[in-house]
């Protein structure tokens, strides 16, 4: 009985109606329920733009080497290698200027082996991909072995099947031209110690050599690496 009688006092009172918001109050309770979403566009929008004017921006340099061996080089030997290499070479890409770019894989058993694999992935990529055309190794009968990517020293291709990197390598002190750069002195610290050494001397523990080509895909501008790879081994004796 008494909802009944709630039922006949409210006989005449009708429904309330909901305002109806304005324009701006429109726009301000949108603004309040999707500002979030809106700044995670836009944080999206800029993340894109930089990396398009980024990929737009980058040069491919005009000479890449790769280093393989099981300790990276110094940064003061890589620094001083790269301005004296860039010092033999030509503007290759129209920049107007030379630029050398040296990429590092090692190898260490005492690595942590994610890094080791890392090296690996990376590595492969640069050949598949024809990246590097110089590379500079601690062990080219090895890495030969593993890769076979490696010319002859006159430019013809081992056949696909010879394992052996004899004939494709150079040491850099057969190089008179390699062993006469002047790299100067290195410099770093491991765990407080300070270590030093001459830079000449670390390089002439490895060897020099350029990547063969089986397909029609090279490495960037082939002629002026050919070229500088003429000019590093100038005089060498085999």
């Amino acid at each position: 009985m008494a909802s009944e009688y709630y039922k006949w006092l409210a006989r005449n009172e009708k429904p309330e109606v909901p305002r109806e918001l304005t324009r701006k109050e429109k726009r301000a309770n949108w603004w309040y329920y999707n500002k979030w979403y809106v700044a995670l566009g836009l944080l999206l929008l800029v993340c894109l733009v930089s990396m398009v004017k980024s990929a737009l921006s980058q040069t491919t340099p005009d000479y890449q080497f790769a280093y393989v061996g099981t300790t990276a080089l110094p940064d003061d030997t890589v620094s001083a290698l790269k301005g004296s290499l860039a010092a033999l070479g030509e503007d290759l890409n129209g920049d107007g200027s030379v630029t050398v770019q040296l990429v590092q894989y090692t190898f260490s058993g005492e690595a942590d082996p994610s890094v080791a694999a890392s090296s690996e992935v990376r590595l492969m990529a640069d050949i598949m991909e024809c990246e590097s055309y110089f590379f500079l190794l601690e062990d080219p009968e090895q890495f030969q072995k593993s890769y076979h990517s490696l010319c002859r020293i006159d430019g013809t291709l081992p056949d696909e099947e010879e394992p052996s990197a004899e004939g494709t390598y150079l040491k850099w002190e057969q190089c008179p031209v390699l062993a006469g750069l002047d790299l100067g002195q290195y410099s770093y610290d491991v765990m407080g110690k300070a270590v030093a050494g001459d830079s000449g001397e670390l390089m002439s523990q490895l060897s020099i050599a350029r990547r063969g080509f089986w397909t029609e895909k090279t490495a960037p501008y082939p002629e002026g690496c050919g070229a500088l790879w003429e000019k590093m081994t100038e005089g060498a004796v085999s």
